[in-house]
């Protein structure tokens, strides 16, 4: 007999459809776990509890014929992401109270794949930086370790996962935020290709750089996320790829043919940043294995390096300029201040040198590794952060440049819109490691089937840590 949150989400939504558990029982379930443990992990800013007793009710009621793929299970939403009529604080006390009246696309179609909402997770102020600590929630903590960070700017999604207080969740990626987390807490984290997810109704695609993603505990699970949130809609900025013909999950679970991998450690971000022997080891366990599997693994030179980072950076503090009610920007926290005041420093030809001149490196780049199906290279330069460590010097500019060195890798594929995953690596003891694979501009589905493969030959399977238990649970008929 397992524990529901044992379960997968799609063992869940199999569970539901055959009758062996309802979604009000499910519900209620990981609603018990979040009184329990959502505090502890600082996962959840808001929790929906009655309306996600009510959907629940009505999710039970509906007949089979008319039930969506993933009726009935429950997930969160990142605070960053507009949900109508439940506060939306976008990590910051300058909107603590704000409730929007629409939704995101994102969160229509996740309701419309027949998810239910237990709230909305833990986030970054504006989501700037790569740790979740801001003055509308607690910290969210590594369920491995709550002395560490469970990342940002989605960490309270990871949290949540970790945790077992959903089975996965959604998360937005412009610099890393669903990758980092995962690496962090042993989980999946999936960015999709630029443009693959909807980013609306709202906004301008700001630049290209963020985009909506699954954080989950297996690969299947993320990519039945991805199915859900990868809906084509008109009057997007950028163009979406064309899915796979039977889905990105269906892809997922097929046998994939021999790759081509390019393996770097080399930090992209930071030329002189050393990278923890954790982190590269993880790396040579996964290139062992893909070669062990009949991939051709090459070491290679990174595709990009230090020289876009000022371009990024640049991109960012202009991003950082979200509109903010004049009588509340005394109320951010000091590194979104000095964002802001970098942004508003930035010239209109400056802006656009800097968009032209990331795309020059991004086509010198692409173009040196055309050759190669995959990239192999660490999601962090140190496997682990711990809370407050970036903002205990008191120094917000400090406390930026210290995100960069430890997370030299993930952003650069924002820059260039190719698919990324950060992938679990399991080590004999310690802290979750993670790897970063990611492919070709459209080839989502290949990297999510070479990403599969790979876990279910590395065996990371049911590892959680010790708060995964601490609740005594209802359990599962016949499973």
């Amino acid at each position: 007999m397992a524990d529901l949150h044992d379960l997968s989400a799609l063992e869940q939504a199999g569970a539901i459809r055959r009758r062996e558990v309802s979604s009000a029982e499910l519900v209620d379930h990981y609603l018990a776990r979040i009184e329990a443990h959502g505090d502890t992990v600082g996962a959840f800013v808001t929790v929906t509890a009655d309306q996600a007793r009510a959907q629940a009710k009505a999710a039970d009621g509906v007949p089979d014929e008319q039930r969506a793929p993933l009726h009935g299970v429950p997930t969160a939403i990142k605070d960053l992401t507009m949900t109508a009529g439940v506060r939306t604080t976008f990590g910051s006390a300058a909107f603590a109270e704000y409730i929007p009246p629409v939704d995101a696309d994102v969160v229509a179609l996740l309701r419309a794949a027949g998810t239910i909402s237990l709230g909305k997770t833990t986030t970054s102020e504006l989501g700037i930086s790569l740790y979740s600590e801001g003055k509308v929630a607690p910290p969210a903590r590594n369920p491995w370790g709550l002395e560490y960070t469970a990342g940002g700017s989605s960490g309270g999604a990871a949290a949540a996962v970790a945790a077992g207080l959903v089975p996965f969740a959604q998360g937005s990626d412009g610099g890393g935020s669903v990758r980092i987390p995962a690496a962090l807490c042993g989980l999946v984290g999936f960015k999709p290709t630029r443009g693959v997810v909807s980013t609306g109704p709202f906004g301008f695609g700001a630049f290209g750089l963020p985009t909506p993603g699954p954080l989950a505990r297996t690969v299947t699970d993320a990519a039945a996320m991805l199915d859900a949130m990868a809906v084509r809609l008109p009057g997007e900025p950028y163009l979406a790829t064309p899915p796979p013909e039977d889905g990105y999950l269906a892809a997922a679970q097929r046998p994939g043919p021999p790759l081509r991998v390019g393996r770097f450690t080399t930090p992209m971000l930071a030329a002189d940043q050393t990278v923890d022997p954790a982190c590269v080891d993880a790396v040579d366990i996964v290139a062992a294995a893909l070669a062990g599997a009949g991939h051709e693994v090459i070491d290679i030179m990174s595709p990009l390096g230090p020289d876009v980072w000022p371009l990024f950076e640049t991109i960012w503090y202009v991003l950082a300029l979200a509109p903010v009610p004049p009588d509340r920007e005394s109320e951010l926290l000091p590194l979104t201040r000095l964002m802001r005041e970098r942004g508003a420093a930035v010239t209109v030809p400056q802006l656009m040198s800097t968009l032209s001149e990331i795309q020059v490196q991004v086509r010198s780049g692409m173009r040196a590794v055309a050759g190669y199906d995959l990239l192999l290279c660490p999601t962090l330069a140190m496997p682990q952060a711990r809370v407050g460590s970036f903002t205990e010097a008191g120094d917000p500019a400090l406390d930026f440049d210290m995100q960069r060195r430890f997370s030299p890798y993930c952003a650069v594929f924002n820059v260039t819109g190719q698919p990324s995953l950060s992938l679990p690596v399991p080590r004999a003891e310690g802290m979750p490691v993670g790897v970063l694979l990611s492919g070709r501009p459209g080839a989502d589905g290949a990297l999510l089937a070479a990403a599969a493969e790979l876990e279910s030959s590395l065996g990371w399977g049911d590892r959680h840590p010790e708060i995964w238990r601490a609740t005594p649970s209802a359990t599962v008929n016949g499973v």
